[in-house]
């Protein structure tokens, strides 16, 4: 690290003092305004069943691309099945519970779900042990339950293979944590920026940039991130998932960290390339709320219908959105039964009108939900 010529941006003299362009940003802002706003007022007019199954699907997302951010691929039954008990949402035959999984959706329900109660280090400290229940990363032992203390040498984000590793990014050494997260709390707790969703962007970064733990310091920042904008809106349900939209632009939030943790203090760069993630997600939103509607649109339709306990699973998974085709062979993998149960269980759908055989091609039959009129 080039201690001299000040490579990152906790190394300038006027660190921790950001400064941004809010004109530059107002047109962003007005917008982001705007769409949250119309977001709200629809999610409002569904009524409290349809807006539970909303938050369930946008939590159940949040947690996934969160982890997959950092290449972790969680069990999207089992994350349902977490946040459903957690948010008594009726959702049937649950998955078995995974603490490791049960440890990523109670920090973010935690963040989301008391955005009105202080951030501390102490909470932080609870949700980063909640995210390593076994205190290891992988097969490596970290500290849980506290700022890193350095003893491998300096924390650094790196790529590429051992021996030839790139650095990108270096922290600030163990013995600066506590000045810099205590300053961070009150500024988090206390301060109002000129915009709330600015607030927001400012917080991820903050966090991120000060990367206070030996692993997790990406899932908390968002998490941080949602909370924020959870504040903004005073309410705890959320309908539509940043950490999804960054996992989808995955590769552009990797380059504008590391573009703006080497340059200076004026993040509107950063800010504008946040805000405009945002207004993605949001936007990307209304794909969501359709499926939802869908679904409970197909609930009312064949509420009576006599259907056991691997039918309704399977269905849900359709309604979910289905990756690939539906033969009978993933049926019984996926239900847990023989292939003959799975078939006879395809064959009871098809006669009473829920599935059809699909007209897609392929060695195997496959099957797919009759549409609705």
């Amino acid at each position: 690290m080039k201690r001299g010529n000040k490579t990152y941006i906790w190394q300038q003299s006027d660190w921790p003092h950001w400064h941004y362009d809010l004109q530059r940003l107002s047109g962003l802002l007005a917008q982001v305004h705007h769409t949250q706003g119309h977001l709200l007022g629809r999610m409002h007019g569904l009524g409290l069943g349809l807006r539970d199954q909303a938050t369930l699907q946008v939590l159940t997302d949040d947690v996934l691309k969160t982890s997959e951010i950092e290449g972790e691929h969680l069990n999207p039954d089992t994350v349902r099945s977490s946040i459903a008990r957690r948010l008594g949402v009726d959702v049937g035959a649950l998955a078995p519970a995974d603490r490791h999984v049960d440890g990523v959706v109670d920090m973010v329900l935690d963040a989301t779900g008391h955005f009105d109660q202080p951030l501390t280090a102490k909470r932080l400290f609870g949700w980063q042990a909640a995210l390593f229940p076994t205190g290891y990363s992988g097969m490596a032992a970290i500290q849980t339950g506290g700022w890193r203390n350095d003893a491998s040498g300096p924390m650094q984000v790196v790529s590429g293979p051992v021996g030839r590793q790139k650095v990108h990014y270096e922290a600030p050494p163990a013995r600066l944590l506590k000045a810099e997260m205590s300053e961070f709390l009150l500024w988090f707790n206390t301060y109002q920026e000129p915009d709330p969703m600015v607030k927001a962007g400012l917080a991820h970064l903050w966090f991120v940039t000060i990367h206070p733990f030996d692993d997790g310091n990406g899932r908390i920042a968002r998490a941080i991130g949602d909370m924020a904008l959870a504040r903004t809106e005073q309410s705890a349900q959320r309908f539509y998932s940043l950490s999804a939209q960054i996992q989808r632009e995955r590769k552009n939030y990797y380059d504008m960290l590391e573009r703006t943790q080497k340059g200076t203090l004026d993040v509107t760069d950063w800010l504008e390339w946040f805000l405009g993630c945002l207004l993605r997600a949001m936007q990307g939103t209304e794909a969501t709320l359709s499926a939802v509607l869908t679904k409970a649109r197909f609930w009312q339709r064949w509420a009576g219908a006599p259907l056991n306990e691997r039918q309704v699973k399977l269905i849900n998974r359709l309604l979910d959105g289905f990756e690939g085709k539906l033969t009978s062979s993933k049926w019984a993998a996926i239900a847990k039964c023989s292939p003959d149960t799975a078939l006879r269980d395809i064959t009871d759908l098809i006669g009473s009108g829920v599935l059809m055989k699909s007209d897609a091609g392929g060695r195997s039959t496959s099957y797919e939900l009759r549409p609705l009129d």
